[in-house]
């Protein structure tokens, strides 16, 4: 169950790095696009777990 509350978040947190505005700043954008690969692995990873768990 916490895994399935953890994926939750990881695909909230892709949403929300999604709609962030960084404007012109490349360092942002390069900070943002970051992170935003970073929380998709986790996302990938916690939904390999509960698909092996099942």
């Amino acid at each position: 169950m916490r895994m399935k509350i953890s994926r939750k978040e990881a695909k909230e947190t892709c949403y929300w790095l999604k709609l962030i505005d960084t404007g012109n700043d490349e360092h942002l954008e390069k900070e943002r696009s970051d992170l935003l690969d970073e929380a998709t692995q986790l996302l990938k990873i916690m939904s390999s777990i509960i698909l092996k768990a099942a």
